[in-house]
């Protein structure tokens, strides 16, 4: 494990608060539905995007290089939750 525990921690809770307020992220994607295929994928992307971001500025922030293998473990904590994030649009659609 390269990210820190104190980061992993930071990134699990933004992935948590971002699960709770996933209709918001579906009425944005709501927005794109014209030129895209999928709402839940939209707003997926969205998600991802915004944490991704929060990822790489905390490690700015702690003047800390962002290594292949940080990126690696990111990917596997998005993939682990892939489908928390997804269930969250069903259930907003419910």
């Amino acid at each position: 494990m390269t990210i820190s525990d104190s980061n992993r921690k930071f990134l699990d809770d933004l992935l948590e608060y971002y699960i709770n307020e996933s209709s918001s992220y579906m009425q944005i994607a709501e927005e794109y539905s014209i030129i895209t295929n999928s709402k839940t994928d939209t707003a997926f992307g969205i998600i991802v995007g915004i944490i991704y971001s929060s990822f790489l500025q905390i490690y700015s922030n702690q003047g800390i290089s962002v290594e292949l293998d940080d990126i690696n473990e990111f990917h596997e904590l998005i993939k682990d939750n892939a489908n928390k994030i997804k269930e969250s649009f069903k259930q907003e659609n419910a």
